[in-house]
């Protein structure tokens, strides 16, 4: 709602005459009707609003200082060196250098030749994160749910180096 002040006439008519003074309206505005609608709205909008849920990717971590044997044939180790080079090897075999493009066929059929299969995943700590979220990515696609993560040790990087 809106009201508009005329001015009150004065007593002293003659002075106001001489001094023509000119008086401004005054415009008042009733603000209640919009301070309404906007709490209205803002309890609307928080009632209704769903919350997105975070999508995150399970993790099984195992207990303390629980060890767990694996057989060799199961286990699959893909390392990472620091320059983005992949190898990949089976158990104690000699590592093999695998291309990028490559592997999402070779963890295919990995994993359909062996069900049991668990990927060991070791990334240079000098790489690149981009590099094991790739891979994590492969093994999603691959569907290969059973995989760990570890550091590349010096142990590691001495078997790399006499495949070279």
């Amino acid at each position: 709602m809106a009201a508009v002040d005329t001015p009150s006439p004065r007593g002293h008519d003659k002075k106001k005459k001489k001094h023509k003074k000119k008086h401004r309206l005054g415009v008042r505005l009733d603000m209640t009707p919009m301070v309404d609608v906007a709490f209205l709205l803002l309890t609307f909008f928080m009632l209704t609003t769903t919350m997105s849920k975070p999508q995150t990717m399970e993790i099984n971590l195992p207990p303390g200082e629980a060890k767990i044997e694996v057989a060799q044939s199961n286990l699959l180790t893909i390392r990472v060196k620091d320059d983005g080079t992949i190898f990949k090897n089976f158990g104690v075999d000699i590592p093999e250098k695998i291309v990028f493009n490559e592997l999402n066929k070779f963890l295919r059929q990995s994993s359909k030749a062996n069900p049991k299969l668990i990927t060991l995943i070791k990334v240079d700590r000098k790489g690149k994160f981009k590099m094991m979220v790739d891979l994590i990515d492969e093994l999603n696609v691959a569907e290969i749910t059973r995989f760990s993560i570890a550091p590349l040790l010096e142990e590691d990087l001495k078997a790399l180096s006499q495949v070279q």
